[in-house]
């Protein structure tokens, strides 16, 4: 029996709140086992485990859960780490990497972002069943599976476009999905306890009774060809460290050894909503997107299977977020979704009550002597802005823009010093392009071809304070 077991840090501060979260979902939703850990760089690793296993094996943090479609998300990792060793492009149909009898033509980021129009499971009654197909039926019945919407008409989520996308890793990395996972992120992630099969200590997944305090344990099943899209297993302090990686890539995993931070910035940009009236959720490449106010979004993905509920989330943003944060929250109950929503109430409530530490500010390098004129208040299309040198990049940012608003930067061009390109922020990728008079004096300057002067000028030159 574990009741409300919580491991703290060393440096003593209290996680009582967390600790409590986690105990009232426990007793509330009437779930046999719940673990809990919650990452972040500026604190020790915390977890929480309440309840029975349900085995022989007592319940701690190393107890291993189901965590089903958060396995989308390792899928969606290594896909685009393929794209980036250039063995494939994300339109490319995928048909172009793999023999397939029907809808070879759907494109991998249409299948990534669940916007292919592929039905939901594999043909027939798998989850009647519980008979997955394995990687040579998967594809021999692709041509009896539907087409249920035209390609990219809206978000409908599918665990076959997922498992597709599995053998297309499999294929290109010239072994199986299991070894490409096992070599390419959990070995360098350390994730030590995430497997595809369970060990004899996991927890086993019930379904609770809605009339009673019955508790029946849930069959066993193996996802087969669909396991990559909910086959593994793991813990609760595994599954917090991956959804820091997935909100901050760059702090667990600096050399960009399992996938680029840039990367990780292309799955998160939003590509999809789920619901066209709430807007309340997204869908990137591989991740669910949750907004929560003030510039704050929780990245990561759900997961469901027979007898269990998982949820892991990292947080990006916001007043007081540290850097690598993420939460997990792994439950061996059906039934009981409260737990979808705890992880970000941990997030949330560890932000509030705990924040990250304001680092102070300290004087810098000063800005390259060709720069300093360009620095200060300019106008364009009308509104003003202030262009400045702030660690070691040229930023900008409206006048009137919210604190929280993240400023353009800007990067010399290589061969020419005088043109910039936008890395970040408001018009990425577009160029800021400097004109000197004779003197070497910046006069004006064009953003994304938009011109940019000391004073506010109408478009054909009007300037207010000489009145012509």
């Amino acid at each position: 029996m574990s009741d409300g077991v919580s491991e703290r840090g060393p440096d003593g501060r209290g996680t009582e709140h967390l600790d409590r979260l986690v105990r009232r979902v426990q007793a509330e939703a009437r779930v046999p086992a719940v673990s809990a850990a919650l990452h972040r760089a500026d604190r020790p690793l915390w977890s929480c485990t309440v309840g029975e296993t349900g085995t022989d094996s007592p319940l701690d943090a190393g107890t291993q859960f189901r965590i089903g479609s958060i396995t989308k998300t390792f899928t969606a990792v290594l896909v685009l780490r393929c794209r980036d060793d250039g063995l494939l492009d994300l339109d490319d149909p995928v048909g172009r990497h793999l023999d397939l009898p029907a809808h070879g033509e759907l494109t991998v980021r249409r299948l990534l972002s669940h916007t292919a129009g592929l039905q939901r499971e594999p043909f027939g009654d798998v989850w009647d069943s519980l008979r997955a197909p394995d990687d040579d039926q998967l594809v021999a019945e692709l041509d009896r599976a539907e087409r249920v919407l035209p390609t990219g008409r809206r978000f409908h989520y599918s665990n076959l476009g997922v498992a597709v996308l599995g053998q297309l890793v499999a294929r290109l990395r010239g072994g199986s999905w299991a070894q490409a996972l096992t070599e390419r992120i959990l070995t360098p992630l350390g994730l030590t306890d995430t497997t595809v099969t369970p060990r004899p200590t996991a927890a086993t997944g019930f379904l609770v009774d809605a009339y009673s305090d019955e508790a029946h344990p849930e069959p066993p099943t193996d996802f087969g060809a669909v396991g990559p899209a909910a086959q593994l297993w793991s813990t609760a302090t595994d599954m917090a460290r991956w959804a820091a990686f997935l909100a901050d890539p760059a702090a667990l995993d600096p050399a960009g050894a399992v996938l680029a931070p840039t990367t990780l910035d292309e799955m998160r940009w939003p590509a999809t909503t789920t619901d066209e009236t709430l807007w309340g959720a997204g869908f990137g490449l591989g991740l669910i997107l949750i907004p929560q106010g003030e510039r704050v979004m929780h990245v990561g993905h759900d997961g469901a299977m027979p007898g269990f509920l998982a949820g892991a989330y990292g947080r990006r943003g916001g007043d007081g977020t540290p850097g690598a944060m993420g939460a997990a929250v792994l439950g061996s109950s059906g039934t009981a979704t409260e737990l979808f929503d705890l992880s970000h109430r941990l997030l949330a409530a560890a932000v509030e009550h705990d924040p990250a530490e304001i680092e102070p500010w300290r004087p810098g390098a000063p800005a390259p002597a060709a720069l300093r004129g360009a620095l200060g208040r300019w106008w364009g299309e009308g509104s003003e802005y202030v262009f400045s040198w702030h660690d070691g990049t040229l930023r900008a940012r409206g006048v009137g823009d919210p604190p929280g608003r993240p400023p353009a930067i800007f990067t010399p061009l290589p061969d020419q010093p005088d043109v910039f390109r936008v890395v970040s922020g408001r018009e990425v990728g577009e160029l800021l392009r400097l004109t000197r008079d004779e003197a070497g004096a910046v006069v004006r300057m064009h953003w994304a071809t938009y011109r940019f002067t000391r004073h506010q000028e109408t478009f054909d030159r009007y300037d207010f304070r000489a009145g012509s």
